[in-house]
C-alpha cells in the first residue's frame, strides 16, 4: 500500500515513515506542512492519506481543511487523520462531510504498534475508524438530539465500539457478550435513533455520528481549556 503522511512533527513524521515501511508499505510522499499535499495526492495517487489536524503556518485548522477538500475531491481516496486530543467541532465537520473511508485516530494510538497498523489496514479497506474516546465525547452531548437519551448504557458501549469498524463478533468478544445479544442491541440503537439499517456496520455508525451531529454544530473547543488525558490502554 503506498501511504502519504503530511505531520509537522519531525519525530511522529519520521517514526510514522519506518513504522509503515516496516509493515511492508511504501510512503510516497513525508510532507512538513500542507503545501503540495493536494498536487502530490493528484500526481501519485497514493492509497491512503495520513493527516495532521493542526499544520503550520497557524496551527489551527489547515490539517482539517486539507483534509475535507481531500475527501471531496477524491471521494475513494481513504484518509486517516491524527490529533492531539479530540476536538469535537473538527471531528464533526469531517465525519458528516463528504468522502469515503476515514479514521480520526489520537496520536497516542501510534505508540501500540499492532493497534495502529490493524487500524490503517481497515481503512484502506473501506472501514470507518473512530477513537473510542472521540466516539465517547460525541455521543455525550446530551443536549442536541433527545433521541440518544432513549439508548441504554449498555447500547451506548455497543456502539462505541462498532463505531471502530468492529465486526458483530469482534464487539461480542470485547464486551463478553453473545453474538446475539450483539445483534439485538445494534439493531435497538438504529431503532432508537430513527435511522434505517443497511448491511454496512461502518457506514451505519457514520450515519449514526452525522445524523447526531447535524442537530446542532457542535461548540469550538476552548482554547484554554487544557487536554484530557485519557487512561484507557487505546490512548492519544
Amino acid at each position: 500500500m503506498r501511504i502519504l503522511i503530511c505531520e509537522d512533527s519531525v519525530l511522529l513524521r519520521e517514526g510514522l515513515v519506518r513504522l509503515l515501511e516496516h509493515s511492508g508499505h511504501e510512503v510516497s510522499g513525508a510532507f512538513a506542512d500542507t503545501a503540495g499535499v493536494a498536487e502530490a495526492v493528484e500526481q501519485d495517487r497514493p492509497d491512503l492519506c495520513i493527516l495532521d489536524v493542526r499544520m503550520p503556518p497557524t496551527f489551527t485548522d489547515e490539517g482539517i481543511r486539507l483534509a475535507l477538500d481531500l475527501r471531496a475531491r477524491h471521494p475513494q481516496l481513504p484518509v486517516l487523520v491524527l490529533s492531539q486530543y479530540v476536538e469535537e467541532r473538527y471531528a464533526s465537520e469531517l465525519i458528516s462531510g463528504q468522502g469515503g473511508a476515514f479514521g480520526y485516530l489520537l496520536k497516542d494510538r501510534v505508540a501500540d504498534v499492532a493497534e495502529f497498523v490493524e487500524a490503517v489496514g481497515r481503512i484502506a479497506g473501506g472501514a470507518t475508524v473512530l477513537d473510542p474516546e472521540v466516539v465517547a465525547q460525541l455521543l455525550t452531548r446530551r443536549g442536541k438530539d433527545a433521541r440518544m437519551d432513549r439508548l441504554t448504557a449498555r447500547e451506548r458501549t455497543v456502539l462505541a465500539v462498532l463505531a471502530e469498524g468492529r465486526s458483530n463478533q469482534a464487539i461480542a468478544a470485547q464486551l463478553f457478550l453473545s453474538e446475539a445479544s450483539v445483534e439485538k442491541h445494534i439493531t435497538a440503537i438504529f431503532q432508537k435513533l430513527e435511522l434505517d439499517q443497511d448491511e454496512s456496520g461502518n457506514r451505519r455508525v457514520l450515519a449514526a455520528i452525522a445524523h447526531i451531529q447535524s442537530a446542532g454544530a457542535a461548540a469550538a473547543p476552548d482554547a484554554q481549556q487544557a487536554p484530557q488525558t485519557r487512561q484507557t490502554g487505546f490512548t492519544s
